[in-house]
């Protein structure tokens, strides 16, 4: 494990828990949108985070050849973070409201409205939020590990 692997799996964990933030907060705030662009309300998305590994042969050495010379030799991974992945949009139905005065009403007089409750997305956004301190602490720790290394390596 290098010097700086803990900063950078800390730091990765925050940029992906920050992207979910935005994402949960986009659904809170598009909870009552109900036309879209693309037509339609707006649809829930979610985030698919990916763990992100390095093979341990690559970081020692960057000759495959190795690997393909002997293949029954195992490759190690090790961790180096947490990435997005990918945003999806949920394919939920909407809900369906009977408003026959509102604009976006269709010839029955109900409204599609997005499919998202907004006390599970409070949930998500306080857990995300959570999630995030909890990498700069972590952040922090390493920090001050470092630092008090330091100091005794100097005297």
């Amino acid at each position: 494990m290098g010097f700086f692997d803990g900063y950078d799996i800390a730091t990765s964990g925050m940029g992906a828990q920050r992207t979910r933030i935005n994402i949960v907060s986009a659904n809170i705030a598009n909870a009552k949108t109900t036309h879209t662009q693309e037509g339609g309300p707006y649809k829930k998305q979610n985030v698919v985070f990916e763990e992100i590994l390095l093979k341990e042969s690559n970081k020692i050495n960057s000759d495959t050849k190795n690997n393909i010379e002997n293949p029954d030799e195992k490759v190690q991974t090790s961790l180096r973070g947490v990435g997005v992945k990918s945003v999806v949009e949920d394919d939920s139905e909407p809900v369906m409201r009977y408003e026959p005065s509102h604009p976006d009403a269709n010839e029955d007089g109900y409204v599609a409205y997005p499919n998202i409750n907004p006390v599970i997305e409070m949930v998500d956004l306080i857990e995300a939020m959570r999630s995030y301190e909890a990498n700069l602490a972590t952040f922090n720790t390493h920090k001050g590990i470092d630092t008090k290394t330091l100091e005794i390596l100097k005297a």
